[in-house]
């Protein structure tokens, strides 16, 4: 299994090729051999809202050179947003998101299924639970899994606490609702593990692992603390040995991909879960 990290974890020092080239080899110096990418890692919108063709061979080519495989891009943007006009204008760069997972031959594009809080895409809001929401979502859906049918890509959706998809029982309902298999689960413990779960994380775990192993494209190794704020892996509550050892008994070889803590950290996290997953597969 790969060790990955999101690019946006370290801080551009120049834009342009030379700026990527600098991203990737600092990932590779600090142990990880995956990159989920976002766009704005080059100095481009997230959602780039042109085709961004020498941008896409510049970062393929900093992949190449620095041995790293670019398993995921971000294609994150608020599918349950409550202003029509908003998702439609994020629909633009999606679908360049998309087109580019095909040009660059990565096989997922990660999308966030949203909240009704129109600030912030991962805040939980009261309608999250509505008919409203759940149409809302199921609308962009449609349009996304469309464009990654005709591109040949998949898309990854990550029960979240704060979204309208906010555990693995309405994860469970969302892939048997839409039925096609382009459609795929991105798994993060600590997203399931609001601080309210926490007592609970065996249960929890034990659970998506079961609803939602066979539909795995992704693994996320983030950590929180018990107030629920990201820390660093190893740092926080998530029982790695237990969360790995579930992700392992699905089959799930891909890559374990960690996320939100400073550049700083990267290779202690990069360590500390190179030495669990030594220990859980031993």
């Amino acid at each position: 299994m790969q060790l990955g990290i999101f690019s946006r974890t370290y801080r551009p020092v120049e834009i342009g090729p030379v700026g990527i080239d600098r991203i990737f080899a600092r990932i590779a110096c600090d142990g990880y051999q995956a990159i989920q990418f976002n766009f704005s890692s080059a100095g481009l919108p997230s959602l780039p809202k042109d085709w961004p063709e020498t941008t896409l061979k510049q970062v393929m080519g900093s992949a190449n050179q620095s041995g790293l495989t670019i398993c995921a891009l971000s294609g994150t943007y608020n599918m349950a947003h409550p202003d029509a006009g908003r998702r439609g204008s994020d629909r633009v760069g999606f679908a360049n998101v998309v087109r580019a997972a095909q040009f660059m031959r990565v096989p997922l594009v990660t999308l966030c299924t949203g909240s009704r809080n129109a600030s912030d895409m991962w805040s939980a809001h009261p309608d999250n639970e509505s008919p409203e929401a759940w149409a809302t979502l199921r609308d962009e859906l449609d349009f996304a899994l469309d464009l990654a049918e005709r591109h040949g890509v998949a898309l990854g959706v990550e029960p979240e606490h704060g979204n309208v998809v906010a555990n693995a029982r309405i994860a469970r309902r969302l892939l048997d609702e839409v039925g096609k298999s382009q459609l795929k689960i991105v798994m993060d413990a600590a997203n399931l593990l609001p601080p309210q779960s926490q007592a609970r994380q065996r249960e929890v775990v034990a659970e998506a692992v079961a609803l939602l192993g066979a539909d795995l494209a992704l693994v996320h190794t983030k950590d929180v603390g018990p107030d629920g704020k990201p820390v660093a892996a190893g740092r926080g509550v998530v029982d790695f040995h237990n969360f790995l050892k579930g992700i392992l008994s699905t089959g799930y070889r891909g890559p374990l991909v960690s996320h939100n803590f400073p550049q700083e950290d990267a290779a202690y996290v990069s360590g500390f879960l190179r030495r669990v997953l030594n220990e859980v597969m031993s």
